[in-house]
């Protein structure tokens, strides 16, 4: 069972790099082909040419994120097994798990929120040019 959350958790965390990263298609997700995810930018800042203060923001902003994220992950992993809890029961009680339902995403909304909001700083961040070369970059792939 704790395999199965790890894995819930860590989907959630990587949704927003693993669509940005996806090569354009006729499903593609248009708002995840607009970002660029922080490994593309780190394992490519030779070639993009970044300068020491977008380093040193990117690798802040980075560090934020994670902090939030480890502790969304034990917040979120907690929740999932009070509902677990609450499933298990010979008899459920539907408020009870709407209601710890409700807490379960509230936690995924502000994963998500986060997500995008990194995203957006780290395009920001970037020149235009920058923005370009990682483009193409990333259509090579």
């Amino acid at each position: 069972m704790r395999a199965k959350l790890f894995h819930a958790c860590a989907w959630l965390f990587l949704t927003a790099a693993a669509c940005a990263q996806q090569q354009p298609g006729p499903n593609q997700d248009p708002i995840g082909q607009s970002f660029f995810p922080p490994e593309l930018v780190m394992q490519n800042q030779e070639t993009i040419g970044l300068n020491d203060e977008q380093k040193t923001y990117l690798k802040t902003e980075l560090r934020e994120a994670q902090l939030k994220f480890t502790d969304w992950q034990w917040k979120l992993q907690d929740e999932m097994e009070k509902m677990v809890a609450l499933v298990k029961q010979p008899h459920i009680d539907e408020q009870q798990v709407l209601a710890q339902l409700e807490k379960i995403l509230a936690t995924e909304r502000e994963v998500k929120r986060a997500q995008i909001s990194l995203l957006v700083h780290i395009k920001n961040k970037l020149n235009a040019e920058q923005q370009a070369k990682l483009e193409t970059i990333r259509s090579r792939k």
